[in-house]
């Protein structure tokens, strides 16, 4: 078979994704309270035949202007989600942001497994390394980075030695003779890393996929070779052809030198598809909806994103003349190189961040859309497309009505799912 497109849905359960105006879109439900729209939702996805849909979390408010202006929030906890969405769904695979810092991996890896054997092997989790909040976890003070990803290793290490345990035919389950498990097909973690360690059984049964699929997002030469060596999908956030083809080389290359296969790894790029009936009309779309971005929202979010407190900046500063010695400054640099030939203001420039959080936005026709996304696969600039909207559910309604259908035609996206896992589903 001919490599195929995947594509993964970026969900947040509240009133925005990457677009942090799409709450205020005439034509957005804002039903993120009601269980109902979140089934039919899945089951949208699952028509269109996504690989996956995948849930971000951000467990507490990052400041009070991102919660007074809708910016990016998780008013619910995804994991319930994902559990009514797969009750809906029969196929789709469900992904969900689990922190690796912090918490003990055995109630983690215990609620993972157990999503992963209820949904028929279809759940993955995209490991966290260092939590946004790690008051919520009991802690003061985030971990440094180096040793954010050394407990991470100790963390995933736990996890799949514990969904390794169990062995064919350890649950008998055998009325006759009274044995209900096989203690000789069992296996007790002992492991005592750095960080954490566990000495136990593990009690949950392996899914028919075994256990979930591990997503990652890292882009630090730290984060990239975590991804290597464990990360089955790779997410990034690249914004021209060129660094998506640079991104995947590199991270191609890392999965090769740890000795896996190029093939056992799927990196997909972030876009923001806004579709019209012909190009004017789906600029006009474009425009609409980027207009509708609060600039005092897109400050608090890179401010939030930098480590940096912007505010004190006056909003028609130019954001060349803003210094950013202190802080997290991947986001701002990011910013700062597109926007600084532009001679924008802080405000036009953080209002630019916040209307994709500088993924690419995809304009135009379904047909001008569908090849616009072949291109960026052809041309290896990913194996796929991590799609987040800009209206809610119509960005996905309407992608996949009339894009899918496209990419069916021209043989670059499956018609049917090749089986009932989200392994098999990512590997064909």
């Amino acid at each position: 078979m001919s490599r195929q497109i995947k594509f993964v849905a970026f969900l947040m359960a509240g009133p925005t994704c990457h677009h942090h105006a799409m709450w205020r879109h005439p034509e957005t439900e804002n039903r993120f309270l009601d269980a109902a729209f979140w089934e039919t939702l899945a089951r949208t996805l699952e028509v269109g035949r996504f690989d996956a849909l995948f849930f971000a979390d951000a467990p507490v408010f990052c400041n009070e202007t991102i919660m007074a202006r809708g910016g990016q929030m998780s008013l619910l906890d995804p994991v319930p989600l994902i559990a009514i969405m797969s009750r809906a769904t029969s196929r789709i695979g469900l992904g969900v942001s689990i922190s690796a810092s912090f918490q003990k991996p055995y109630p983690i890896a215990r609620l993972l497994s157990s999503l992963d054997v209820l949904s028929g092997g279809r759940i993955a989790c995209k490991m966290v390394t260092n939590d946004r909040a790690p008051q919520t976890c009991g802690k003061d003070a985030l971990l440094p980075r180096e040793e954010a990803y050394d407990w991470a290793e100790d963390v995933l290490r736990i996890y799949r030695d514990m969904w390794t345990g169990w062995t064919d035919g350890a649950l008998v389950v055998d009325k006759a003779s009274g044995e209900f498990i096989d203690k000789g097909r069992m296996r007790r973690t002992e492991i005592a890393g750095r960080f954490v360690g566990e000495r136990r059984m593990f009690t949950v049964p392996p899914s028919p996929q075994q256990y979930p699929v591990i997503m990652h997002a890292g882009s630090s030469p730290r984060g990239r070779n975590f991804a290597a060596h464990h990360a089955e999908i790779v997410f990034t956030l690249q914004h021209s052809l060129t660094s998506m083809q640079e991104f995947y080389a590199d991270m191609k290359g890392r999965v090769d030198k740890v000795g896996r296969s190029t093939d056992d790894c799927s990196i997909l790029v972030s876009v923001e598809p806004i579709l019209g009936e012909t190009e004017s009309i789906a600029r006009e779309k474009q425009a609409y909806i980027n207009e509708l971005v609060d600039a005092r929202l897109g400050v608090a979010l890179v401010s939030a994103h930098t480590g940096l407190d912007l505010s004190q900046y006056p909003i028609d500063k130019p954001i060349s003349d803003i210094p950013a010695e202190a802080g997290s400054r991947s986001s701002f640099d990011v910013l700062f190189e597109r926007v600084k030939a532009s001679n924008l203001t802080l405000g036009e420039a953080a209002r630019r961040f916040a209307a994709s959080e500088l993924c690419p936005q995809v304009v135009g026709t379904p047909e001008s859309v569908a090849d616009q996304l072949q291109e960026m696969f052809e041309n290896r600039g990913c194996d796929g497309f991590i799609v987040t909207p800009t209206e809610m559910p119509g960005s996905f309604e309407a992608f996949t009505r009339s894009v899918v259908p496209i990419l069916q035609k021209r043989g670059v996206f499956r018609k049917e799912y090749p089986g009932s896992t989200l392994r098999e589903t990512i590997k064909s």
